[in-house]
């Protein structure tokens, strides 16, 4: 007969001599079972560590309604029964005033034009700023991607190949970093409009945006490359990339699987600072004149009617710049957030 603690020493969990869990020895004399103990992913890990970040939480939540409101932008204007085009002050009698400034008090705002009446037109101004958010979003969001792509094509050419390859695209990085970003794009924006449109006529929208998007991409990549080609000149020294090519993997093998996913997280992280800063270009450049034409809602152009007619209507000015400022600060506590969360030493 068999006494309790003989029982329980037989069927106690052992230490499994492979080293991949434990291993429950039954009295029955069944086969011994194992119970594995499953790891986690550095993915997984990484998004365990940015739940924890109540910050970064908040951060994402902001960032995604931000772009969900430009993304249903149309659904948005056809469900409040007003567009961002139609001069509803001009057209209708007792919104505006002599000096074509909204009558009724904080610029117009009431039930039926919820953030009131641009001075001068009498567009509503809430439509104007959804549709503007969908405009610097949209050219923002295509230039982050084509920059991130030439940067990743550049930066790890050219930290892998090493050489004369290094040398020459180290040296272009270097040129396109030496122009002033802004002053060239006030500068050759309308040059290369000149170069497709006669001067007289009117750029349609869809080329001044493509204009837009290769003149800002040819001058948004250069930060990334250089720190790209950092993290893989470090990486090509490691053993599994010896070892790779000691096994004879094709270059392109070596860089696409071992690599590139090593340095999402650089990417990532720069990623969410680029657009941002891509937004504000886009923005500052309307503001200027040379972004988008007037007949399209844009932060910038509203940035610019504020500016001149803050002094009688500062409400109008409030709008564009709340949503601007919660947006990019929200997209930078962001960045720091999904930084840290890549960084297991982080103290956040």
């Amino acid at each position: 007969m068999t006494s309790p603690s003989q029982a329980a020493i037989a069927g106690a969990e052992t230490p499994d001599p492979d080293g991949a869990g434990l291993t429950t020895e039954p009295s029955d004399g069944q086969e011994p079972v194992k119970d594995q103990l499953v790891g986690r992913s550095p993915g997984q890990l990484m998004w365990m560590r940015f739940k924890r970040d109540r910050t970064g939480v908040i951060s994402a939540f902001v960032v995604l309604a931000v772009f969900a409101i430009a993304a249903l932008a149309p659904v948005i204007s056809w469900l409040y029964g007003k567009d961002p085009w139609t001069r509803y002050g001009q057209e209708r009698p007792g919104l505006l005033n002599d000096s074509a400034y909204p009558i009724k008090p904080n610029g117009g705002i009431d039930g039926e034009f919820w953030f009131g009446l641009e001075p001068g037109l009498g567009r509503d101004v809430f439509t104007q700023l959804i549709y503007g958010i969908r405009t610097s979003l949209s050219l923002a969001v295509v230039i982050t991607i084509l920059s991130v792509l030439l940067a990743i094509v550049i930066g790890v050419a050219g930290g892998y190949l090493g050489g004369k390859t290094d040398y020459f695209l180290g040296r272009l990085t270097d040129l396109m970093m030496s122009f002033p970003n802004q002053l060239f794009f006030v500068a050759f924006i309308p040059v290369v409009g000149a170069l497709m449109v006669d001067p007289q006529d009117e750029m349609p929208t869809w080329m001044r945006a493509s204009v837009l998007i290769f003149v800002m991409w040819l001058l948004g990549w250069m930060t990334l490359a250089r720190l790209l080609r950092g993290q893989v000149l470090t990486l090509r020294e490691r053993e599994f990339i010896e070892a790779a090519k000691v096994a004879g993997t094709p270059p392109w093998r070596i860089v696409r699987k071992e690599l590139i996913p090593n340095v999402v997280t650089p990417i990532l992280v720069q990623s969410t600072y680029m657009l941002p800063n891509f937004v504000t270009g886009v923005a500052g450049l309307s503001f200027l004149g040379v972004g988008m034409p007037p007949s399209t809602p844009d932060w910038g152009r509203m940035f610019s009617k504020g500016a001149e007619v803050y002094q009688s209507d500062i409400t109008y000015m409030i709008f564009p710049g709340v949503a601007m400022v919660i947006f990019i600060v929200a997209f930078n506590l962001l960045g720091d957030s999904v930084r840290d969360a890549f960084d297991p030493k982080s103290g956040r």
